[in-house]
């Protein structure tokens, strides 16, 4: 008798993916990236601890599509950063990776040339160098960390990572957040429950265990520390917003009962914006209004801003594609993103120097 194949018979090939060590070798991190890189964790890591009493503000482009529009922002946003220094840590968000209900673009890493070929080797090494340049310029960054493997390949480039609503309630990211040497923000589930996210932040403070890559990229059982500073990220759901004061109250209340420190991100996209990016810039201010009212729970906010406004379908021929425009979710445009962030410096910088007393 004849024996059925009972392994793979679903798979269509086995690619090689070259290994951290090798993508890391051909995009090596220099000095002026990793003194960003470095002052960026330890100016979010102070302010969750109380010890700086700036705020942060992730913002940037949905997704990365396209590295010279990026770059040409993240030129921007530092000369922004410089201004507002004193007040805001500016974030670059400098997401490649885009979680899929059911289809769609997956993200610069998974299809960098947006036709459905899949170099994810070739992905993979040109977010690590856009993530250089970026942090090259002094300016930190922040991500979703969706795949488990891919922080091995860019975690040395990145000051402050997201767990998405899916994901926070996964093992998987559970325990890789534990051994991230950023800080972790998890964000509430798309239903708007806080619990998923809480528990998150419970078992990532933990030691965990489990399979994973080494920098050779071999199997390996990664035995992690845990990680302190985990966080939650509150962004609505179900068409629901929860960055209201009563809202904010709540969460501040459930973190105390489970015995975590008060620190809450508003994310000002998403339900709390109900997915128009013209609210965003109020929401940004109702955070900035309600720390002048006495707040002590928000450190950080997040914003989806580009070049230009709104968003556009990816089309057959990528060169009809709009310059520094979203092919994911729509954003603000550059124009609003820097007068809402001086508006927020302008509100803010008398206020924070004493928040903290």
């Amino acid at each position: 008798m004849t024996q059925q194949p009972l392994e793979n018979v679903r798979i269509g090939a086995f690619d090689l993916m070259p290994s951290p060590e090798e993508i890391h070798a051909r995009v090596p991190l220099s000095e002026k990236a990793s003194d960003s890189v470095f002052a960026g964790r330890e100016a979010i890591k102070a302010i969750l601890d109380r010890k700086d009493h700036r705020i942060f503000i992730v913002v940037g482009p949905c997704s990365i599509h396209d590295p010279v529009a990026g770059y040409d922002y993240a030129q921007r946003l530092k000369k922004l950063a410089d201004e507002v220094g004193d007040t805001l840590v500016l974030v670059m968000r400098v997401y490649f990776e885009k979680p899929r209900t059911v289809t769609g673009w997956k993200g610069y890493i998974n299809d960098p040339y947006m036709d459905d070929s899949f170099h994810i080797e070739e992905g993979m090494e040109k977010a690590r160098a856009f993530l250089l340049k970026v942090t090259e310029l002094g300016l930190p960054t922040a991500t979703e960390a969706l795949d488990p493997i891919a922080p091995q390949y860019l975690g040395d480039l990145i000051a402050w990572t997201a767990i998405g609503a899916r994901t926070s309630e996964s093992q998987t990211h559970r325990e890789m957040s534990s051994g991230l040497s950023t800080p972790v923000g998890f964000k509430n589930a798309t239903d708007g429950d806080i619990t998923p996210a809480i528990n998150a932040i419970q078992s990532a403070s933990a030691p965990h265990s489990f399979l994973g890559i080494n920098m050779q990229g071999r199997s390996a059982i990664v035995r992690t520390q845990g990680n302190p500073y985990g966080h939650v990220v509150l962004r609505g759901g179900d068409g629901r917003s929860n960055f209201d004061t009563v809202s904010v109250c709540m969460v501040e209340r459930a973190l105390a009962k489970s015995g975590i420190r008060q620190n809450i991100v508003i994310d000002c996209s998403h339900a709390n914006s109900l997915k128009d990016p013209a609210l965003q810039p109020l929401v940004l201010s109702d955070c900035a209004h309600q720390i002048r009212e006495g707040n002590h729970s928000i450190v950080g906010m997040m914003l989806e801003s580009n070049i230009e406004a709104g968003n556009q379908p990816i089309p057959a021929d990528r060169s009809r594609l709009k310059y520094g425009q979203s092919v994911t979710d729509a954003c603000i445009d550059w124009a609003t993103t820097e007068a809402v962030i001086r508006k927020t410096h302008s509100v803010l910088k008398d206020i924070l120097p004493n928040r903290n007393t």
